[in-house]
């Protein structure tokens, strides 16, 4: 069994992977060396981990994952991937980017593909069909628009996100809501558009905790797979146990 763990910026996701596919998953704040024993108790098959992060590793948990699994990698911009990289700032381009490239590549191989992860910020990310990973662009996430009205002003209220919004707002509230929330879907849409001119044929997948915000509210076809990163990172685990 494999062990996947994903650290993020606002939230921690965690899998366990047999032959085929994934039979658990935990999602929370952190994820720890205490954790991770607790894990293994309940699936002592777990014999092979792989570690990806956007913040500071847990020296406890890197030591006892090595010391635990057979075989274990902490991603970086090093490690060796299943697909290509044509980024021209490889060592800057984020972890979670390239493992959903992975993971895209493995549901749908020999397509062109346009991955959006909406979670803090939205990446859009262009995989061609030889499965490269060609590079994308950064846009700010939905809870980030709705904080920078409010921090950036004097006046304006933070706003959570709504299900529903007005066409315009007849209120401050509901202004910002139908700013940010047309803007957004506005945006999404008119990126798939652009790449969809260029390769008619591209297929979108959505990954990301906003993911299923956007699910029915975008006017494109897109395919919303949630656990993509992870899926992508067990990938580049198999593939560099099985070149060990």
């Amino acid at each position: 069994m494999n062990l996947i763990i994903d650290i993020g910026n606002t939230q921690t996701k965690v899998a366990i992977f047999d032959a085929f596919g994934i039979v658990h998953t935990v999602i929370g704040s952190s994820f720890n060396a205490a954790q991770f024993k607790n894990l293994k108790q309940h699936y002592p098959l777990i014999n092979q981990a792989i570690l990806s992060s956007v913040k500071d590793v847990d020296p406890e948990l890197a030591d006892m994952l090595s010391q635990e699994c057979t075989f274990f990698i902490e991603l970086n911009s090093n490690t060796p991937i299943p697909i290509g990289n044509k980024y021209e700032s490889k060592a800057t381009l984020g972890l979670d980017r390239l493992a959903a490239a992975a993971g895209a590549t493995t549901l749908f191989p020999g397509t062109d593909l346009l991955v959006i992860d909406a979670g803090t910020a939205i990446t859009y990310d262009l995989i061609d069909n030889c499965a490269n990973f060609l590079g994308g662009n950064i846009s700010p996430g939905l809870k980030m628009r709705f904080k920078a009205l409010h921090e950036f002003t004097s006046k304006l209220p933070e706003i959570a996100p709504s299900d529903t919004w007005p066409s315009y707002g007849k209120n401050t509230q509901e202004a910002i809501q139908a700013g940010v929330l047309q803007g957004i879907i506005f945006e999404i849409d008119g990126v798939i558009d652009s790449f969809k001119n260029e390769l008619p044929a591209i297929k979108i997948i959505v990954t990301g905790g906003d993911s299923l915000f956007f699910e029915k509210k975008l006017k494109n076809t897109i395919f919303v797979k949630f656990d993509l990163t992870l899926i992508g990172l067990n990938r580049i685990l198999e593939y560099n146990s099985n070149n060990n």
